[in-house]
């Protein structure tokens, strides 16, 4: 994993500043080796060496599948990099690729999950989504793309607060409804430290960094077992600003229109206290990608399975999940197992209850001791 190459995906919607915001982070010497891939509309101005343009082709299609096109040229493009890279053609440690406006971030996260090539040489830092002020409450109200570019997100940057109109703090409250993990920042206070090394693994520390990557603290907390109301009191710092989501968090968006895009998230984190049948948590997390795939935007977890010593990380994009990774080491005496989901049109308890109903049949299966 460490050899890897990190890749960032940037998005948002048209208008909301990617290109200001890239332009800001690329004279900055820390992303002067960042390859950066652009699939944008219009022109593009970026003073940087490493700029290649992935082809915009299949954004003119109006109808039919953009997903395939988009991943075949994403993928063909980062492997002729990766060949340039190693016959020392071209130099760099790093890619950002600037997403269309217009795109549903998933089948470019799906592409650097799954191709198999991609695999060897990439993996997926993080994904950073810019909401500009003054016109993302209508966005989120009319895209729901805009709505999963904010969900997936791992940092979110909001510009344009200081313009006429901009209402920064009812779009903080509503991002953080939407996804409560994802720091919220404004362009002036970014730098690539905040915006770049957000993924399981921190290449500061040579480690992997377990608790920044899946901030499940963050998350309203829905105990999967009941005996794990009796264990608040070991981890009452999960809970100290959130204390106002819990138990209650499918009444969030009661006050909103019920037609809005993000009326229609609820994000949550399940929490397992004993040791899970690795089996039945895949075949959960499987079942939940084949039936429910287009309501589960994201999925992190990090399992303590029955019989492993080591913790188990695992990642899903809406249909696909990343292949589990095999983690060396709890980074901390907490073992629990934690899993963090932003879901569309599902209740939480109804997820709490199916992996519930998993883990039920798995031990009633399971033979006698």
């Amino acid at each position: 994993m460490t050899d890897l190459i990190p890749v960032t995906l940037l998005t948002g919607f048209l208008g909301a500043g990617k290109t200001t915001l890239l332009n800001r982070l690329i004279a900055d010497p820390a992303l002067a080796e960042a390859l950066v891939l652009i699939n944008e509309f219009g022109e593009i101005g970026l003073d940087h060496e490493l700029v290649s343009g992935v082809s915009g082709e299949m954004m003119l299609m109006a109808s039919g599948c953009l997903c395939c096109t988009i991943r075949s040229d994403l993928v063909r493009e980062l492997g002729t990099k990766a060949i340039e890279r190693r016959q020392a053609k071209l130099r760099f440690s790093r890619v950002v690729i600037e997403t269309t406006g217009l795109a549903d971030p998933a089948p470019i996260l799906h592409a650097l999950m799954s191709d198999p090539v991609l695999r060897e040489q990439y993996r997926l830092d993080g994904v950073i989504t810019v909401v500009d002020a003054v016109s993302g409450g209508r966005t989120l109200d009319r895209q729901e793309e805009a709505v999963k570019q904010a969900a997936v997100a791992d940092r979110l940057v909001l510009t344009k607060t200081s313009l006429p109109g901009a209402d920064a703090d009812g779009l903080k409250q509503r991002l953080a409804l939407l996804n409560p993990s994802a720091p919220i920042l404004t362009p002036e206070e970014t730098t690539p430290a905040q915006l770049f090394n957000v993924g399981l693994f921190n290449p500061e520390t040579k480690t992997l960094d377990v608790q920044r990557w899946l901030r499940a603290e963050a998350y309203p907390t829905l105990p999967v077992a009941a005996e794990a109301k009796d264990h608040s009191h070991d981890h009452g710092h999960d809970h100290r600003e959130h204390d106002h989501h819990h138990g209650h968090d499918h009444h969030h968006h009661d006050h909103q229109d019920p037609n809005r895009h993000d009326a229609r998230i609820r994000a949550l984190c399940l929490i397992l206290e004993q040791p899970v049948p690795w089996d039945a948590f895949a075949l959960w997390a499987e079942s939940l990608a084949l039936y429910r795939g287009d309501n589960i935007l994201r999925l992190k977890a990090i399992i303590h399975a029955e019989g492993e010593a080591q913790p188990i990380a695992v990642h899903g994009v809406q249909h696909l999940f990343h292949p589990p990774a095999r983690l060396p080491a709890w980074p901390s005496p907490d073992r629990r197992s934690r899993i963090v989901v932003i879901a569309r049109d599902l209740e939480p308890e109804a997820i709490r209850q199916s992996l519930l109903a998993a883990l039920e049949e798995a031990r009633r299966a399971a033979p006698a001791a």
